[in-house]
Formats: structure tokens, C-alpha cells, sequence
């Protein structure tokens, strides 16, 4: 694996795109389109949601695998995979966080709603059991088909979110309960699109991961669902990223 810096083909990043809970790398696909058309390298990678550990092994591998710098994006829960990511491909000069999680080390998810009024989200989500890879038994979650909108998307049209409630990606609940023994926001520059009409992570709590980040902020009047209801706001911000000299400067100089 190349140290960071070591790069042979240019010093624009490539943008790897991390979806979150309930939905898929289709959530991405305004922003990929808006991206794409301003000759940015892109890719929405797909996302088990079984635990961040193994998706951050995974992102991270993708990422070192690209021989150049790398951008990486997570939405929502993709949040704290990208984040875990970052500290295992070398090439990654920046993240941008979209409506996400940006947790602190050994932090989990509860430890930062707690501290803020509840969201819609929990009477919202519906557990169903399933068992694992290796046979053990565990439970996950998705949002309940009537609560969908109302949560996740309620500035989508209702068409659009009648098909994403029923194609929605579940994610197991043991996943939130999973910490990281470091993070990458300390090191690299990050940015936070905040959508100010979140109804399944509070705006405040965002504000509050988004400052102790030191994340520069577009707050927008939005849903959760962001990347879809406003793909060329979000696609401003990750481009602004991906062209900064902060993030060439960190693909310079490590």
C-alpha cells in the first residue's frame, strides 16, 4: 500500500458515495449525476449495513485500491463508515457527511441523541429477527411502510416514497451499538450538509457533531433524505471538497 501522498494519476479526489439505513445506492443518484456531469470521478458504493467494523474494512479497501486520492461521502449511518474508513486507506484526504453520524472515539450513536430531544426515528422503526452469516441469531431494523415519509423523505413526492418504503434496506440494530477506537475527522478536513427539517436524526445533534468536527456547513431546509430531495446542493458541497485546496494540500503533504 502506497503512503498517503504517493499518487500517480493526478491530484483531483475520487468521490466514493456511502448510502446509509433504509435505502441503497440509488439514494445517490442525483448527486451522481450532477457530480458526473462536472467531469468528477464518482462511484455509490453498496452497503450491507451489518456493522461498521466490516463496511469500513470494505470502503477502505475500495479506496486504497484507487490509485490517486480519494473523497469519501456517507449519509446518515455511512457516516461513521466513512469516518472508520478514512483511518484505514491512506489515500483519503477529506469526508463530507451528509445528515450523518459523526462520532467521537469509543463514542456510539445513543450517546449522542441522548443528549438531544427524540427524533421521530425510534417509534418509527420496526425489529424483525434474522440470523447472521455464521448462523447466530440477531434483529434489525427498517421504518415502519406508513411512517416512511413522514421520517425519512417528507419533501419527496409521495409516489417516490411509497416505492422507497417498500425497497427500503434494513439495517441490523447491533450496528449502533458499535464504537470506533479512533476517527479521521481529527486529521482531515471535513464538511457537513445539515438539513435543517431532519426528522430522523435531530438538527441539533448534527450542529453539535458537525462543530466538534470542525466542519465547514451547508445547512438546508430538507428531510433526511437530502441527497435526493436537493442532489445539486449536496453535489456543490462534495465538488467544493473534492476541488479545495485543503484536500490537494493533504494529498501533498500527509
Amino acid at each position: 500500500m502506497a503512503p498517503r501522498g504517493s499518487f500517480q494519476n493526478g491530484s483531483t479526489p475520487t468521490v466514493l458515495l456511502v448510502h446509509g439505513a433504509f435505502t441503497d445506492g440509488s439514494s445517490w443518484s442525483g448527486v451522481v449525476a450532477a457530480l458526473q456531469a462536472d467531469g468528477v470521478d464518482v462511484q455509490a458504493l453498496a452497503n450491507p449495513l451489518r456493522g461498521t467494523a466490516a463496511e469500513a474494512a470494505h470502503v477502505a479497501g475500495i479506496a486504497a485500491a484507487i490509485d490517486g486520492p480519494v473523497l469519501l461521502v456517507g449519509h446518515s449511518y455511512g457516516g461513521m463508515v466513512v469516518d472508520r474508513a478514512a483511518v484505514l486507506a491512506p489515500n483519503v484526504v477529506g469526508l463530507v457527511y451528509v445528515a450523518a453520524f459523526v462520532l467521537a472515539e469509543g463514542e456510539r450513536v445513543s450517546d449522542v441523541t441522548d443528549r438531544f430531544p427524540d427524533s421521530l426515528l425510534g417509534p418509527a422503526l420496526r425489529p424483525a429477527p434474522f440470523t447472521t452469516g455464521d448462523g447466530r441469531p440477531g434483529v434489525e431494523l427498517d421504518l415502519r411502510p406508513d411512517r416512511f415519509a413522514e421520517v425519512f423523505a417528507a419533501d419527496l413526492p409521495t409516489g417516490l416514497t411509497t416505492v422507497m418504503a417498500a425497497s427500503q434496506r434494513p439495517v441490523a440494530a447491533a450496528a449502533f451499538e458499535e464504537s470506533s477506537p479512533v476517527v479521521a475527522w481529527r486529521t482531515l478536513p471535513t464538511w457537513f450538509v445539515l438539513p435543517t427539517a431532519d426528522r430522523a436524526i435531530q438538527p441539533e445533534a448534527q450542529r453539535f457533531m458537525a462543530a466538534r468536527a470542525g466542519a465547514t456547513v451547508l445547512e438546508l431546509d430538507a428531510s433526511h433524505a437530502v441527497a435526493l430531495s436537493q442532489p445539486a446542493a449536496v453535489a456543490s458541497v462534495v465538488r467544493a471538497a473534492a476541488l479545495t485546496p485543503r484536500a490537494a494540500q493533504q494529498a501533498a503533504h500527509p
